[in-house]
């Protein structure tokens, strides 16, 4: 498997629009783990104010998405905070979200707790339209990033691995693929909106495939993970494009 798709997805099962019970997102996520994909980063992803509710079977990674600066973290394996929000202590890695109109100006906050080796993170959509960034918008944050050496994670939207249209909201969901893509493309001199906006799923699966192994793991050191709310659809999707085998 190419080191494209190692650690990629991030649990999300919380959240919208699958929106998951606590019990049923604890259950899914263990058995997720016992499965053993490759693909999925087996970290659990919660909010601050919901930590509490965790039981068992306790995730053995967590990422906490800060909503409520004040809750004391438990041992966990990321934070994600809005930018200018306060950020609990911690020693977990840190990522600020930011959107593409906040990047003016944000060479002063790009490690704003150099300790933690802060990155990025990108929403790339939610329940409404007004939640997705255009191509545009997201090559500026990917281009952003590649050239100040910035880690990002991305989030919502990222339902399937190739651009496409979301006849319900009228709007074009990005593909995890393209993001995938396009930061290979910034970090190796190429333009990386072509790449956001194809809806070629043939033409984008070869050029994963092509992309050398040491690039690729360039490109995921850069493109840390994103969080998804269904962990067997991203599975599905790489299986049918013939990026992965039926046991990564």
């Amino acid at each position: 498997m190419s080191p494209l798709f190692s650690a990629l997805v991030d649990d999300a099962g919380l959240f919208p629009p699958t929106s998951l019970p606590m019990a049923e997102a604890l259950a899914r996520h263990d058995d997720d783990r016992a499965a053993g994909s490759r693909v999925l980063t087996h970290r659990f992803l919660c909010l601050a104010s919901r930590l509490h509710e965790i039981t068992t079977p306790r995730p053995e990674k967590i990422g906490v998405i800060v909503d409520d600066p004040a809750v004391e973290l438990p041992e966990v394996d990321l934070i994600e905070v809005r930018l200018g929000k306060p950020v609990p202590r911690s020693d977990a890695r840190l990522f600020v979200e930011v959107t593409a109109d906040e990047l003016d100006g944000l060479d002063a906050v790009a490690h704003p707790h150099p300790s933690t080796g802060a990155g990025f993170k990108i929403r790339c959509g939610g329940l409404t339209r007004e939640a997705f960034p255009s191509p545009e918008e997201v090559a500026r944050f990917i281009t952003f990033c590649a050239r100040s050496g910035i880690p990002f994670k991305a989030t919502a939207g990222l339902h399937h691995a190739v651009r496409h249209y979301d006849p319900a909201l009228g709007v074009w969901r990005h593909g995890f693929l393209n993001l995938l893509l396009a930061t290979h493309a910034a970090l190796h001199g190429g333009d990386p909106l072509p790449v956001l906006a194809s809806t070629d799923a043939d033409r984008l699966a070869r050029q994963a495939v092509a992309v050398p192994d040491g690039e690729a793991v360039r490109t995921r050191e850069t493109f840390v993970s994103y969080g998804s709310c269904s962990t067997s659809q991203p599975l599905n999707d790489l299986r049918e494009l013939g990026l992965i085998g039926e046991d990564a």
